[in-house]
């Protein structure tokens, strides 16, 4: 019985954890929805709240005429050892009643809080819990009662709204169906037992209660109905005998009112024989040991819904994230563990594992030689274009040994060529990188809850990006111009060596020039220093034609001075 007993206060626990978190029933299946409760459910004036304070022992529920009772009272009675006797409400978890005049009271006001001084009902519940030596460990749930007809205040919907929240607590499986009749009305009028076969065609879950047995017609009683003969259900109907409205107008304890309720069945002709089982100290221990078998019944069913909420809560917190500390060292280390959590995602997109480094693989291997494929090299460094440059490099001064101005200009226009396709790779890996930002901010878990903190990094992500293609090109740009610092004399040189037509022959005295196959050509120190052979060719002609005989010695002595020259600078660069 301690187990039971423990286990009930287990399930009000869990009752009230539900209607904090906002589940409080007629709202499809939930968890409130698996927890075994006692529905009372009754007409007006049926005498549903004296039933429950005779169940309590206390008075504390409002009384008046009309609805009284507008909004859903969740009463949990928690049997204590100690004789304190208090209330508390869950509204009000740090206040503590002892006094029930207070209770009733609140009751209203918390009432008149939602739905206002007017009539109108609402199924948010208001949640009660009495702790008493004097009472068994049960939960009720207190209904606004059925009715016919609205009254001035009311709105012409209001029969309908009450069945429909009555009917949403007493249709679920695992309720207790607890349906007053008073006993001076016929059965077969009555609205709980009407709704109560509607929703509980079997009686398997309804409990039936006749109030007001005192107040029937001389000559009258209720036996045939209380013996089940009237109508029929699986468990045995209570008598009640509520206290008058003088007894509660002269505010009798409610114990000596139990004690006269035991007393009339005791003494009572008709219901003397069922004395043992009447009266409201009876119905609470029933109901008690009832949903004490229901809740047992019934423990697979609810522990596997709190494991599928549970399940469900898990996931729903996996998806929109853990709780966030409240202090600052705490904020901002989580906020560097996101930024890991992107910075994993982003170095698997390029180190492997993700796709994208990939893209920027192909940027080196195919975009960028495909470029230089595409550069003009050929009209550039052509035979024509080269001399037209080394030509007009000197201005009116010819060189002398070597074109090195010419060599310069054709080195700074092959600059220019290789710095466009050197940018488009910048710009391309750029544009990649970028695209892999955004990729990585989507596909990291853990920043999907946090939309600023996504903006915020994909912001300083592009803006370092941009810094760093900045940067990038400078460097590439730099890269470019020493790589073109290989491109060196001799390339030229060689373009030289392989004219389009050999020079025709312009004197006799010339007959042999430097050529291919004049020794003088083939002499590596005169191409060493840069001297074409075309250009000595003029240059010995010029020296021929001179009349002085001076002119003529001279430029042969220059010759000598030259191949000297070179020979000198072969035997320095054999030092090196």
């Amino acid at each position: 019985m301690a187990t039971m007993e423990s286990l009930i206060g287990l399930v009000n626990k869990i009752q009230r954890a539900c209607t904090v978190l906002g589940d409080h029933g007629g709202q499809g299946m939930s968890l409130w929805e698996a927890l075994p409760s006692v529905a009372v459910v009754g007409g007006q004036s049926s005498g549903k709240s004296s039933v429950l304070e005779s169940i309590v022992g206390r008075d504390f529920l409002p009384r008046g005429s009309g609805i009284v009772t507008r909004r859903p009272l969740v009463l949990q009675l928690h049997k204590t050892e100690s004789g304190a006797e208090y209330a508390e409400f869950l509204h009000a978890p740090k206040r503590r009643f002892t006094d029930f005049a207070a209770v009733r009271k609140e009751i209203s006001d918390e009432t008149d809080r939602i739905t206002g001084k007017t009539k109108q009902i609402s199924n948010i519940p208001i949640h009660l819990s009495i702790y008493s030596p004097n009472v068994v460990n049960l939960t009720l749930i207190d209904l606004p009662g059925l009715t016919k007809v609205a009254v001035e205040g009311q709105s012409d919907s209001i029969v309908e709204d009450i069945e429909n929240m009555v009917r949403s607590y007493v249709e679920k499986p695992n309720s207790i169906i607890l349906a007053i009749t008073p006993a001076n009305q016929d059965i077969a009028t009555s609205d709980a037992i009407k709704l109560a076969r509607e929703v509980d065609p079997s009686g398997e879950r309804t409990f039936g209660v006749l109030t007001k047995l005192d107040l029937m017609d001389k000559g009258t009683n209720a036996t045939e109905v209380l013996e089940g003969r009237a109508y029929r259900l699986q468990h045995p109907w209570v008598g009640i005998v509520n206290r008058s409205q003088a007894d509660i107008n002269k505010n009798v304890d409610m114990i000596i009112a139990r004690r006269k309720e035991r007393e009339y069945f005791e003494t009572s002709p008709d219901y003397g024989h069922l004395a043992s089982r009447m009266g409201s100290e009876y119905l609470a221990k029933l109901l008690s040991q009832h949903l004490e078998l229901v809740i047992r019944q019934r423990i697979p069913s609810i522990i596997a819904m709190i494991n599928k909420t549970i399940d469900e809560l898990n996931a729903e917190l996996d998806r929109i994230g853990r709780p966030i500390a409240a202090d600052g060292g705490a904020q901002l280390y989580m906020i560097l563990e996101l930024c890991r959590a992107f910075d994993r995602v982003f170095k698997e997109h390029l180190d492997g594992g993700r796709p994208g480094g990939d893209r920027i693989y192909g940027v080196f291997d195919h975009q960028l030689p495909a470029a230089l494929k595409k550069l003009p090299f050929d009209r550039h460094l052509s035979l024509k274009n080269v001399q037209k440059v080394v030509t007009e490099a000197d201005g009116y001064q010819p060189h002398l040994i070597a074109p090195e101005q010419g060599y310069r200009r054709l080195i700074d226009g092959s600059i220019t060529y290789f710095k466009g396709p050197a940018e488009a790779s910048v710009d391309a890996v750029h544009f990649v990188l970028k695209e892999l930002v955004r990729k990585s901010i989507a596909e990291t878990e853990e920043l999907k809850r946090f939309p600023t903190l996504q903006s915020d990094i994909a912001t300083a992500a592009n803006e370092a990006l941009e810094r760093f293609r900045e940067e990038g090109r400078k460097t590439v740009i730099r890269l470019v111009e020493m790589e073109s610092s290989y491109l060196t004399v001799d390339f030229f040189r060689k373009l030289h060596a392989e004219p389009e037509s050999k020079p025709e022959k312009k004197s006799e005295k010339n007959a042999n020039p430097p050529g291919p196959n004049n020794d003088l050509y083939h002499d590596h120190s005169l191409r060493r220093i840069g001297w074409s052979p075309y250009l000595t060719v003029d240059f010995l002609e010029v020296c021929e034609k001179s009349k002085p005989k001076e002119i003529r010695e001279n430029a042969k002595l220059i010759m000598i001075l030259l191949i000297i020259l070179s020979e000198g600078l072969d035997q320095m660069l054999a030092l090196i």
